[in-house]
């Protein structure tokens, strides 16, 4: 029902998506080429994951292009009819907006806007409320003043509460969470867009997809994650980092990574033993996602990386992570898998996430704790090899002493 396209491999298409994309087998290329059209950017519905057992997928888009005229395109209308049908175990499909409504509305005025169930058949369109690139942009400026340079007790909770920061976690969270119980639980497929498709739409494709998938809960399918849904699918990271600009007061400048990084670690606190990783690896990654070190988050596109040859260039922030992976290793992720919760649902509730102190107030020796998450993490591995290697050694132990007692009965046995 699906297959891949070579459509984009010179990026003339779209130039913010990757070389390949896998796309319904209905659609012709030329067919694409058209949808692509009524997109924003061109960001045309392209599949990110599937369910196995039910064929229920998981594709990431941008706004169509309606207006405030509220334009119609019946080869957009019939790509998602392709999308549904792909699908046997569902007659529906859901979009989810990233977006809060009125945001959505407001952009019809630009040319753009969302879908309407009227003209697309049998789809339902959801509003997640996830604020745009400026909101958190504000929102995390506050978090660093709550945390840095200094604090105060009695006003504490009170300056946590104003940066909306939490709220906003538990709003992509509860996001993830929404597209998780259509695709596991009601076997529905799901688009999921915002306006260009690159920020708040990869939150939510990259989360829902750790949820429900554990192989992205490991370290390698993290990375594989990440290089898949934020650095593919064109996450504009130079620009929201601000990488070789001194204009500190950018526009375009957002802390949309962090936020689903945060995201993560709020989810591994609720299911302590889901992730191979621990919150050091997590760190490491916010790390160099501001050093330049590595070129893994250099540039915003796909089509950049490979123009200026970074693969070749530069080192990858996984070479250097899994050439040491012992000290990002969780030990209480269990060394087999089987049986394990194949699907994660955390609570998302203004309860339930909290300030992620390793990270945001790790410089500030009133507000983080003195012995750092990681090394206790290591001194845990060291207890546990010394554990394995004592089970070892007396199994082995057991065993000889079996073979001895064998060997002992067969001599002591009559001879006939």
């Amino acid at each position: 029902m699906w297959r891949a396209t070579k459509l984009n491999e010179s990026y003339a298409i779209c130039d913010s998506y990757p070389a390949v994309w896998a796309v319904p087998k209905a659609a012709s290329d030329d067919f694409l080429r058209r949808v692509a059209q009524f997109r924003s950017r061109c960001r045309l519905p392209v599949l990110s994951w599937m369910n196995p057992r039910t064929q229920a997928t998981i594709t990431r888009c941008s706004q169509p292009l309606v207006g405030v005229s509220g334009k119609r395109n019946s080869d957009d209308e019939a790509y998602l009819s392709f999308i549904m049908e792909a699908n046997a175990q569902s007659d529906k499909l859901t979009i989810m907006d990233a977006r809060p409504s009125a945001n959505a509305i407001a952009n019809k005025a630009k040319g753009g806007g969302y879908e309407s169930e009227d003209a697309y058949k049998n789809v339902e369109i959801n509003f997640l409320d996830i604020h745009n690139i400026h909101v958190m942009r504000e929102s995390l400026r506050k978090v660093k003043e709550a945390c840095f340079p200094t604090t105060d007790d009695s006003k504490w909770q009170t300056a946590i509460d104003n940066t909306l920061w939490l709220k906003h976690i538990r709003c992509i969270l509860a996001g993830a969470v929404r597209i998780v119980d259509k695709v596991e639980t009601m076997s529905t497929s799901v688009v999921v867009h915002c306006s260009d498709g690159w920020d708040r739409t990869a939150q939510l494709t990259a989360l829902s997809m750790l949820l429900l998938d554990p192989h992205y809960r490991t370290v390698r399918g993290f990375e594989v994650l990440i290089e898949k849904e934020w650095l593919s699918f064109g996450h504009k990271f130079q620009q929201r980092i601000g990488h070789g600009d001194n204009k500190h007061s950018d526009a375009d400048r957002s802390p949309v990574f962090l936020q689903f990084i945060d995201s993560v670690w709020q989810v591994s606190q609720q299911f302590n033993n889901a992730f191979e990783f621990n919150e050091h690896f997590l760190i490491t990654i916010v790390d160099h996602l501001y050093s330049c070190r590595f070129g893994t988050f250099l540039c915003n596109t796909e089509a950049e990386r490979v123009a200026e040859d970074l693969k070749h260039k530069t080192t990858s922030l996984w070479t250097h992570i899994n050439s040491s992976l012992d000290q990002y290793l969780n030990p209480l992720f269990p060394s087999f898998t089987h049986g394990a919760e194949l699907v994660l649902r955390p609570i998302a509730s203004v309860r339930s996430v909290r300030l992620w102190k390793g990270l945001y107030c790790r410089w500030n020796p009133g507000l983080c704790a003195p012995q750092h998450g990681c090394q206790r993490t290591r001194e845990l591995l060291s207890k546990q090899d010394q554990l394995f290697k004592l089970v070892n050694e007396l199994r082995l132990k057991s065993n000889n002493r079996s073979n001895s007692m064998q060997t002992t009965t067969r001599l002591a046995s009559p001879m006939h």
